[in-house]
């Protein structure tokens, strides 16, 4: 029974989403779905179809960059919610350069064009950044407002300075051939950059699991005294800790622009900085299985349109599970393991084992014998 009930509380987080599936089939046949039906078309779309699975994994991309965009600060003990700002920020420092230098050739201006989205994104995410580190200020309101205002800097910027000629919405010139990503699977949409996400998320597990400055990132989420008493510069490391992280955002919005748009459009990020904080959670913060995580995430958004097609169900009901998905999840991390061992203990208590039960017969008849 221990062994069990050990088992079930390190697969918590699975079983909560499997439970959310659950209530979500609930959920369709309340409105008179199948959710065989349904869930056979979203998954066997995004993850079993060859063009449905390009679709995934462009959205992968995004996801799974602003999920390192919350997890990396969470290691500081701070709560970066502004991924989505920082997505602008990156798409449009990407996009300003990628514009004026296009004649580099891609071996040298891919990677200049992902750099300068690293630091928009990175740029952006130093101003909460230094507010909570040196002046106490809290990083989820700034964060969170910072959204707006990014958001709204690349609308001024596509609909103004930065508007296509004869444009019928608010977009900027393509960006120049050779400064797109390569495709990984022909006739598709799927670039090169989720190959990058990937990378960079067991980069930053390794990076927090084997280096001194992770270590240090890590001790100042922890126990901040801690870190103070060792001699660790705590301000330092959150600030470090939430450049890093608007950095991973601002690389989804350049990436975004020269792997999947080619150009930066009003509202480019498909709510993308926002999953990236789904993401994060259910991954419990960490980098290892964020690009699992990312990768359901990704599978849900991309069957959402095959799934109102083929079973008549809308997105919103996608939504409704993403949420229950992350509610189920967060009860989940209420469960700690003494809570399980006292259910255990109550039951090794009730049922005794055999050899129990043998050990008590022979004292009975030790006592009996004397």
């Amino acid at each position: 029974m221990g062994i069990v009930l050990d088992v079930a509380f390190r697969l918590r987080t699975i079983i909560a989403v499997l439970l959310a599936l659950l209530l979500g089939a609930f959920l369709m046949l309340s409105v008179g779905a199948d959710p065989v039906a349904a869930y056979g078309a979203l998954f066997g779309e995004s993850f079993f179809d060859y063009f449905g699975i390009s679709n995934t994994l462009v959205k992968m991309s995004p996801i799974l960059l602003a999920g390192l965009a919350v997890a990396i600060p969470l290691r500081a003990g701070v709560y970066n919610i502004g991924g989505e700002g920082q997505i602008y920020l990156g798409g449009l420092f990407a996009t300003i350069v990628a514009l004026n230098v296009p004649d580099l050739p891609s071996s040298i201006g891919i990677p200049i064009v992902m750099a300068t989205a690293v630091l928009g994104g990175a740029f952006w995410a130093a101003i909460p950044a230094v507010m909570r580190a040196y002046y106490g200020i809290n990083e989820v309101i700034v964060t969170l407002l910072m959204n707006f205002i990014g958001i709204q800097i690349v609308s001024y910027a596509v609909s103004g300075p930065m508007l296509a000629k004869s444009a019928p919405y608010p977009y900027s010139e393509e960006i120049s051939e050779n400064l797109h990503l390569v495709h990984i699977m022909p006739r598709t949409d799927a670039h090169l950059g989720v190959v990058f996400a990937v990378v960079l998320a067991l980069v930053f597990w390794l990076f927090f699991k084997r280096t001194t400055a992770g270590l240090a990132i890590d001790m100042v989420g922890r126990s901040p005294a801690a870190a103070r008493y060792a001699g660790v510069a705590v301000p330092r490391q959150i600030l470090l800790a939430m450049i890093l992280g608007g950095g991973m955002a601002g690389l989804a919005g350049g990436l975004e622009v020269i792997g999947h748009k080619y150009r930066l459009f009003h509202m480019f990020s498909n709510g993308y900085g926002y999953d990236g904080i789904v993401a994060a959670f259910i991954a419990l913060g960490s980098a290892l299985w964020l690009p699992v995580v990312a990768l359901f995430l990704a599978g849900l958004k991309a069957g959402a349109g095959i799934m109102e097609r083929s079973a008549g169900i809308e997105r919103s009901v996608v939504d409704a599970i993403q949420g229950i998905v992350v509610l189920m999840v967060a009860a989940s991390l209420s469960i700690r393991p003494g809570i399980l061992s006292f259910f255990a203990l109550q039951k090794a208590t009730q049922t005794p084992t055999q050899t129990e039960k043998r050990n008590v017969g022979a004292t009975l008849s030790a006592k009996e014998g004397n």
